[in-house]
């Protein structure tokens, strides 16, 4: 019994020696792969859970003083469109009006604060922004951050008892996106070419302090 016992736990080691290894996304690249998308694939539908489980990270995030003073609204596909006529996307490329037909978002998390716009708030939408659109990364889905959206008129649509700060777009991204690296003293406006879209980022040398 022994013999076999070893045997067998032998035969286990080795059968997952050999094995393909497990892939798993490190968290640099789930930084690199936190792209803002400005174009969403319509055939695709956010579900209730998904935005759920993006959402539940916030309530794990630090946030200054403690104040805890964020709050959330969810918006599915059956209410988009008391959001999308007041956001605007892609400021550096008015001229394609973005998003195009058909491309356009049908998933948003509200973020609201039930006091008013100071600079911890400020700290803590982007900890809990960022950290959100890590969480949809992760579960294989896009967004995008929106500042350029009129507030009353989300705020009136959506019936929200406070004031909306910032709104993420939420789904599964229809673009190619990709990242450039330049100096300091180049452009900083993300540009398109041939249906990609580029970011230009700076590279390490250029922002640590010697």
């Amino acid at each position: 019994m022994a013999d076999n016992y070893l045997g067998k736990k032998m035969e286990d080691f080795l059968a997952g020696k050999n094995s393909a290894p497990k892939r798993t996304m490190t968290f640099a690249k789930l930084v690199a792969k936190n792209r803002s998308y400005r174009g969403f694939d319509n055939t695709f539908t956010v579900r209730e859970d998904q935005l759920r489980r993006i959402m539940e990270v916030v309530p794990l995030c630090p946030s200054a003083r403690n104040q805890q003073v964020l709050r959330l609204r969810a918006v599915l596909s059956d209410e988009a469109d008391k959001v999308l006529p007041h956001i605007r996307l892609g400021g550096a490329l008015r001229d394609l009006k973005l998003p195009l037909p058909g491309c356009e978002p049908r998933a948003f998390i509200v973020i609201c604060s039930t006091v008013a716009e100071e600079k911890y708030v400020n700290m803590d939408i982007g900890i809990a922004a960022q950290t959100m659109l890590l969480q949809a990364v992760e579960i294989g889905l896009n967004g995008i951050c929106i500042g350029a959206f009129d507030k009353q008129a989300v705020k009136e649509s959506l019936a929200l008892p406070y004031e909306p700060m910032l709104i993420l777009a939420i789904g599964r991204g229809a673009e190619t996106i990709r990242t450039v690296e330049i100096a300091e003293h180049q452009s900083h406006n993300y540009y398109r070419e041939d249906g990609v879209h580029y970011v230009p980022k700076f590279s390490l040398d250029s922002i640590l302090i010697k």
